[in-house]
């Protein structure tokens, strides 16, 4: 069985066990994703119903293209400006093609449930424990502490006798 996955503003045609290189996704390495953009899918000559089809793929490494030199010149006018990139990289390993799965809580979610607790728990003892505010000054009075500045004297320049 064959699909046809869009991912980074780019097409791939993908089997079951196939390697791709694509743009760069997060992740690390082992970690699994779920390509769910699936354009077409089909098994042999025959063409399937791609809607609520997934492809699923484990991320090999993440690594960057070759260097793409970028050179601009303009003539006569000693224009000349080089510069390299780098294009960013998943390496995917495709591991199934099939159905949707029910997408199943984050891990991620559960903890962050967990720390607002604790982050409310941590905040009401240190109300308890704040001392109580000093009365402000007058402001007439902080006034007059501050003394008042004067202009700084120019420097005369020293004149030379010729």
């Amino acid at each position: 069985m064959f699909a046809i996955v869009r991912t980074g503003g780019k097409q791939y045609r993908v089997a079951a066990g196939d390697k791709i290189a694509v743009e760069k996704i997060d992740g690390e390495a082992g970690d699994t994703v779920s390509l769910g953009d699936v354009l077409l899918a089909g098994d042999g000559g025959e063409v399937k119903d791609a809607k609520g089809l997934t492809v699923s793929a484990e991320i090999i490494a993440q690594t960057r293209g070759e260097k793409v030199i970028v050179f601009k010149k303009r003539r006569r006018h000693n224009y000349r400006r080089r510069n390299g990139h780098r294009q960013s990289l998943t390496l995917l390993r495709i591991t199934a093609i099939g159905d949707a799965k029910k997408a199943a809580p984050k891990k991620e979610a559960a903890p962050k449930a967990e720390a607002a607790p604790a982050a409310e728990a941590k905040a009401a003892p240190a109300k308890k424990e704040a001392a109580p505010k000093k009365a402000a000054a007058p402001k007439a009075e902080a006034a007059d502490k501050a003394p008042a500045k004067k202009p700084a004297a120019k420097k005369a320049a020293p004149k030379k006798d010729a």
